[in-house]
């Protein structure tokens, strides 16, 4: 290996001692370690070994002439050289480091390599600097498998495959120790170790364990490296190898040094908080879209599968049905009803042959069995059986349609109101508006629908009277039935036709099929490729509603021909469209209210329509792009349902993620100051289940509407530790293991707890449709699948019934009782997505009548949100060990909880997300600093006055880049987010109108219009407000019906009495805890406070910081 591939050098060093093999895995050396320096030409070689012996230790050769005075010689050496760590670091590498040296750090020992047998590298079992050893790393991120070991190793050239089925996948490879003698078995988890007919062979099934133990491999079949060679090896991080990693998927030769070059890390510019005009917002979330798609295609084309057997059907369409197994996937790809699949066939007994076809049947507890319907039954080879080939077939459509949508909301100024787009921009000099023309009715409820709750009605008035509201749904508290009001009423106001979206097609279904109760004529539009598949709302699909006209003989007539024959002639197919095509339109234009996806809204039917108003439900698990799909088809009142405490929008590309893409729109309008309108009365939870939640995902704003004695099973006797609380933590501490894919984990020892918990209460009369597993882990919910229907004493189909599921799949769902597995238990790797606060409120709010946990909580107590759970399962005497006959309270201390802060975002709470831009808020000298330098102390930064911006709209947009590491950290630490504080507070009783119209009073009109919007295309009229029908309100409205939507203002006063300690603690002659409402307020963070800026009809007026006079804003100087 040249000197070169390590950079340039003056002078080669060449390092040699006494023994060669004293080198094995040194990379860098360590001052204790003394060697002989060579100095020479870069073609000087190495000196003869018996020239060494006749040298002493401290001998420096000088371009080998041998001086009169050794000393000087050494000392002009010395002076020549220059002791700089990487220059001896890459002297190691002038020798050439053997085939199997570790590709990430160097070491070679053959003892400790071990080589991937895909794509044939080597690695070692040492750690480096990262969580887990490093051909476990690799494994990991390639998703490679199979391994072999160096063949002068520990336990030589072993083949590591199972001893009963000679599966290689090496992360469901484990060993059994035989009782007669030393040696060890080698086995798979499932199914070979778990046979019983193991005991006869003098093997106990009890005793395997698996190869890879805490993201290592066991040290007697791979030597760990000791820590001295580790120190001396390369020194990695897990960023690189994650980029080595990406490396190698385009270069399979790609090595170290080409890390550094230019490109290799180019990263996707970050999404914004607001975005100067639509050309700007296409330009950022365009290339994140393309992303996506590429990473998407990628992973789609690369799933193709080869000697399939094929089972053949006929539909009742007369349409051919295939039907086969396919071999499990690493866990990225989900298969789902509507994708396509292509069929080839490449056998003997029948032409070449290849059909596509949507899926109808995806894999169940019931079979594995994925089934397609084939597009065309000509030519299919229903006489062949086996060796046929699937392919994945990727459609760029949902994509295509997310471009379009960004594209028409830049150029088409028909797209949304100007309200809207400048609203979505995030202009905060746009007032707020309210619809003067909506009467709102007496009678708030919709027919055949329950009656609203006093949170719901005034979440239906203020959606009704705003242009752009957003509604906070916390589990179980009826965003369904209000959506479905809300819809209702707006058919009843606007006489117009409504679009409702969300991003599922479940979740839509659910909302058609409550907007039909009210009597309202709703077409349920399907994307072409789900026609096929039946749902609760089939009877209101386009398709079937135009199968089922009777005024249009001519087009039924031929649907029939086309069904029986297959095909029509080209004349009466060309008739047929046409037909179709009119009865569409018919019936769309005829239709109150259009249901569909979110990526459905850009079907080319719908292009033509315009929609006044929009609601787009879970809007929470949309990406933005997709939200804009529905909104740029005309918008001028859009209403976004969701909850952000909740899961957001699944990005499958790491890089678009880390980017901002998995930010829903839903979330960015809350940092940006629009207050949610939360409903706060919850329906489903047992009123001791929803305590947890409430007082830490909704600061305690959740009333119950049900009772105890409501959600009590009757007749079911089970052992809960305090009846009166359906709940506990069930202690357990096996060890979690790598899953079979390598890129998910199981735990063996919790599964067969939570086996033993639902065989409990399948005996107690239970049903399995009542019951509900969740777990985080995809290899859990598999093992557990499994485990249950082998290892259970209960009949097989019992537990087929029971429905096992991600904690992800079941957001939005409901079980009787849910019993949550944990997973994770280790000494390194701490507790990974776990310990998402969004997804832990989603695993405890499922469960209607109780809900058991299971885990091991010293693990899990190291993380902050999880210490609070297990302190209030502790506190509530219902942290449990034992067998469950014998349930005892465990004696298990835990550190104090810690006061949770929010360092990343202000407008989540403490939960992650990726609001990037959110920490300007946080950092001093942004423009959104309120600790007072930039209030008159110090001017505003230089960043602040480049660029078009600061002329076009009077206020800043600092991108991320321009906050350094050094100068955000400050702020980061010594700002902390109080737990309470939170953006969407709930609705503020009446009785505190009129100290805010005092407020509004003493502000005295400081309110600003909207100064400016897109040049030459987008004005907003102040008189107005763009549209005939929208009036410019003043900030609050005198109407009384209108009471209940104000917000107490605070005056300065207020606020330098209220604030007066470290912490809320001050909160004592300012605000009273009445007049809080249940809810804290955000006060450093942002000036909103005196401006009301929670209130939708106060917006955000965050660029005043640079105008207000230094004398006005001194209470703002402490951070608090």
């Amino acid at each position: 290996m040249s000197v070169d591939a390590y950079g340039p050098s003056s002078q080669s060093l060449t390092f040699y001692d006494t023994e060669e093999t004293d080198l094995l895995g040194a990379d860098t050396q360590g001052s204790e370690y003394e060697f002989n320096l060579t100095l020479g030409s870069q073609t000087q070689t190495q000196a003869d070994p018996l020239d060494k012996t006749q040298q002493s230790q401290s001998q420096v050769t000088v371009n080998g002439d041998v001086g009169e005075t050794e000393v000087e010689n050494v000392t002009e050496a010395l002076g020549d050289l220059q002791f700089e760590e990487e220059e001896e670091e890459n002297a190691f590498y002038t020798k050439e480091l053997p085939e199997w040296a570790c590709r990430y750090c160097g070491i070679h020992d053959p003892a400790s390599a071990v080589m991937c047998n895909v794509c044939h590298k080597w690695f070692c079992n040492g750690r480096g600097n990262t969580s887990g050893s490093h051909i476990i790393n690799h494994l990991v991120r390639a998703k490679h498998r199979e391994v072999s070991l160096h063949k002068d190793g520990l336990v030589r050239d072993t083949v590591l495959e199972c001893y009963a089925c000679a599966v290689k996948n090496v992360f469901v490879l484990g060993f059994i120790p035989a009782k007669a003698e030393s040696v060890v078995v080698l086995l798979c988890r499932q199914p070979c170790a778990a046979q019983s007919s193991l005991r006869d062979m003098n093997w106990d099934p009890e005793q395997w364990k698996p190869l890879i133990n805490d993201r290592a491999m066991l040290p007697w079949l791979v030597r760990v490296p000791s820590e001295a060679e580790q120190l001396r090896a390369r020194q990695i991080t897990a960023q690189q190898i994650n980029k080595l990693e990406e490396l190698w998927k385009e270069n399979a030769s790609a090595t170290f040094d080409d890390l550094e070059r230019p490109g290799v890390d180019e990263e996707p510019q970050q999404v914004c908080l607001r975005y100067e005009d639509g050309f700007q917002y296409q330009n950022i979330f365009g290339p994140l879209v393309k992303l996506e798609a590429d990473y998407d295609k990628k992973l789609k084309e690369s799933q193709t599968q080869d000697k399939i057997e094929v089972r053949w059907d006929v539909g009742l369409n007369k349409k051919i049905c295939a039907y086969f197994t396919l071999a499990k996937t690493d866990g990225d790809m989900r298969l789902m009803h509507g994708d396509e699949l292509r069929l080839r066939y490449l056998g003997d007994l029948h032409k070449p042959w290849s059909g596509v076809g949507h899926v109808i049947k995806i894999p169940d507890n019931f079979g594995e069995e994925v089934g397609i319907e084939l597009k065309s039954n000509v030519g299919v080879p229903t006489d062949c059986r086996d060796k046929f080939v699937v392919d994945f077939v990727w459609k760029s459509t949902s994509f295509d349609r997310m471009q379009a949508a960004l594209r028409k909301f830049a150029v088409d100024d028909s797209s949304v109101s100007p309200y809207i787009y400048h609203r979505l921009l995030g202009h905060v000099e746009v007032d707020e508006l309210i619809f003067r023309h909506i009467h709102l009715p007496k009678q708030l409820s919709a027919p055949n629908l329950p009656t609203l709750n006093n949170s719901q009605q005034y979440a239906l008035k203020h959606a009704l009277q705003r242009p752009l509201s957003l509604i906070q749904g916390p589990p179980g508290t009826g965003k369904t039935v209000t959506s479905a009001t809300i819809v209702y009423q707006l058919v009843k106001q606007t006489g117009g036709s409504v679009l409702v979206c969300a991003p599922s097609n479940t979740a839509v279904d659910q909302l058609t099929e409550k907007i039909h109760k009210t009597g309202l004529k709703v077409v349920r539009l399907c994307a072409k490729s789900r026609e096929a598949i039946d749902s609760p709302v089939s009877f209101l699909a386009l398709h079937n509603q135009i199968r089922n006209l009777e005024d249009n003989g001519e087009l039924q007539k031929l649907q029939q021909l086309k069904e029986e024959t297959g095909e029509l002639s080209s004349a009466d197919e060309k008739r047929y469209r046409m037909l179709k095509k009119q009865s569409e339109k018919t019936l769309l234009e005829a239709a109150d209210v259009i249901c569909c996806t979110c990526v459905g809204a850009g079907d080319p039917r719908l292009a033509r329509l315009k929609f006044h108003s929009i609601l787009i439900d879970e809007s929470m698990q949309a990406t933005e792009p997709e939200c804009m799909v529905p909104v740029v088809l005309g918008a001028k009142q859009v209403i976004l349902v969701g909850d952000h405490c909740q899961l957001g929008p699944v990005v499958m590309c790491k890089k678009a993620s880390r980017a901002g893409l998995s930010q829903s729109l839903f979330e960015r309008l809350v940092v940006l100051g629009i207050r949610p309108f939360r409903l706060t009365v919850q329906y489903r939870m047992h009123p001791q289940l929803a305590q947890f939640p409430s007082n830490f995902f909704y600061e305690g704003s959740l009333q119950n509407g049900v009772a105890d004695g409501d959600r009590t099973m009757k007749g079911v006797s089970f052992p809960w530790p305090q009846a009166d609380k359906p709940q506990f933590f069930y202690v357990t501490s096996g060890q979690e293991e790598i899953a079979g894919s390598g890129t998910s984990y199981l735990n063996r020892t919790e599964a067969a707890s939570v086996e033993k918990l639902v065989t409990r209460f399948l005996n107690s009369g239970v049903k399995p449709e009542q019951i509900g597993v969740i777990t985080p882990y995809e290899g859990q919910r598999a093992y557990l699948v499994q485990y249950m229907q082998y290892q259970g004493p209960l009949n097989q189909k019992l537990y087929q019934r029971l429905e096992v599921a991600s904690v992800d799949a079941f957001q939005g769902r409901e079980k009787d009782l849910i019993i949550m597995s944990c997973v994770r238990s280790n000494e390194h790797q701490g507790i990974g997505f776990l310990s998402d606060p969004r997804r832990l409120n989603v695993a405890l709010t499922r469960a209607r009548y109780g809900i058991i946990i299971v885990g091991n909580p010293k693990v899990l107590s190291k993380q902050g949100l999880w210490n609070h759970l297990l302190h209030h399962f502790k506190e509530k005497k219902v942290l449990v060990e034992g067998p469950l006959n014998n349930l005892k309270e465990s004696m298990m201390q835990f550190s104090k909880p810690k006061r949770l802060v929010n360092a990343t975002n202000p407008g989540s709470h403490f939960m992650n997300t990726a609001m990037y831009d959110a920490r300007e808020a946080m950092v001093p000298g942004s423009m959104y600093d309120r600790s007072g330098a930039m209030n008159g102390s110090a001017p505003p930064p230089s960043a602040y006055y480049r660029g078009p911006h600061y002329d076009m709209y009077g206020r800043a947009h600092d991108s991320l880049d321009y906050i350094s590491a050094d100068h955000s950290q400050p702020g980061l630490s010594n700002l902390p987010v109080p737990v309470g504080m939170f953006m969407n507070m709930a609705h503020v009783p009446p009785r505190f109108y009129q100290q805010h119209q005092q407020a509004l009073a003493a502000r005295g009109g400081g309110r600003g219009g909207a100064r400016g919007g897109r040049p030459g295309t987008r004005k907003m009229n102040k008189n107005t407000g763009g549209s005939g029908a929208v009036q410019l309100s003043q900030p609050f409205s005198q109407d009384p019906n209108m009471q209940s939507y104000s917000q107490p203002g605070l005056t300065q006063g207020h606020l330098s009495q209220g604030m007066s300690g470290p912490g809320l603690s001050g909160l004592s002659q300012g605000l009273s805890q009445a007049e809080l409402s249940q809810d804290s307020y955000m006060v450093d963070q942002f000036q909103s406070q005196t401006d009301g800026l929670l209130s939708q009809d106060s917006t955000y007026q965050g660029d005043r910081a640079f105008f207000t006079p230094a004398s006005q804003t001194h209470h703002f100087s402490q951070p608090y």
